[in-house]
């Protein structure tokens, strides 16, 4: 593609590592870690394996709002649809501001905010979020009700879990 240049990429050697490869991003370079025993060429193939996937994962954080709002509205459609128009936000859009939740919901005007730190994770986690704060929109408060609502989502309770890892991982003491 045009325009589309390769980034630095430094590759770190490693003793204690027999297997694995990972990559990361540290500002504009590409770190690849590998283990000491690989060949140029097994060097050459996983720099060029890690950098496709950094570009899909990077693919995916570029998610947009109309794809948010398409897949709340798939959602509705799937686990809330005898709600009707009480289920439907007014808007659903990604925001960099939340840093100490995965999403919110304001009942009042319909609006739902989804953390950007959620655009990496799998579309099933996602999902999750997203339906969690839907059934926001019909009951507010975090009640048997509510929870009731977002256990329509069968993958809710991996999802929740999934999340608390991310969340321990990263250090960071999330809200419900």
């Amino acid at each position: 593609m045009a325009g589309a240049r390769k980034p630095v990429v430094e590759v770190r050697r490693s003793q204690r590592r027999r297997r694995t490869v990972s990559a990361y991003r540290d500002g504009e370079r590409v770190v690849v870690l590998i283990p000491d025993q690989f060949s140029r060429a097994e060097e050459s193939e996983w720099v060029d394996r890690m950098l496709a996937r950094l570009a899909a994962r990077e693919g995916r954080l570029a998610r947009s709002d109309a794809e948010l709002l398409a897949r709340a509205t798939r959602l509705i459609k799937l686990y809330l649809a005898e709600h009707g128009t009480q289920a439907v936000p007014t808007s659903v859009r990604w925001v960099t501001n939340q840093n100490g939740r995965w999403g919110s919901c304001t009942p009042d005007d319909g609006t739902i905010r989804i953390s950007h730190r959620v655009q990496g994770l799998p579309d099933w986690v996602i999902d999750y979020v997203l339906l969690h704060e839907l059934a926001h929109l019909i009951v507010p408060s975090h009640n048997a009700r509510f929870w009731a609502l977002v256990a329509r989502y069968p993958k809710s309770e991996r999802a929740r879990g999934y999340l608390e890892g991310v969340a321990a991982a990263s250090g960071t003491p999330l809200t419900d």
